[in-house]
């Protein structure tokens, strides 16, 4: 199972890096969410993917599942989805202002000569 979700983490990674290379606004805050999706994928696979008991008292079983990794994820959800909640409204005011996503027609025309 390890192996399946490293194949996995690998193509969201790919995936986010090709499109947060691109000029489009838009596609660079789909990358981030695929990046962060792939970071949550890789804590969780390296935190072992276990079968157990959860963690409860009064609960007897023989294996439990360590909640640390559980509890990463889910902070670094909530935090992931702030930022893309952040970069969406950024963008989708820079294009009320400027009209364009392209991330070089944002920069402008600057003479340096």
């Amino acid at each position: 199972m390890e192996v399946v979700m490293i194949i996995v983490i690998g193509c969201l990674f790919a995936g986010a890096t090709y499109l947060m290379l691109s000029k489009s606004l838009l596609r660079i805050i789909i990358g981030t969410g695929l990046l962060s999706h792939g970071a949550h994928l890789l804590l969780l696979t390296m935190g072992g993917l276990k079968k157990g008991a959860p963690p409860l008292l009064g609960v007897q079983a023989e294996q439990y599942v360590d909640p640390v990794p559980q509890a990463l994820i889910l902070t670094a959800i909530v935090i992931s989805f702030g930022v893309t909640a952040f970069l969406l409204v950024l963008a989708y005011r820079s294009y009320q202002e400027i009209g364009t996503d392209n991330i070089e027609q944002m920069r402008g025309k600057e003479d340096h000569d």
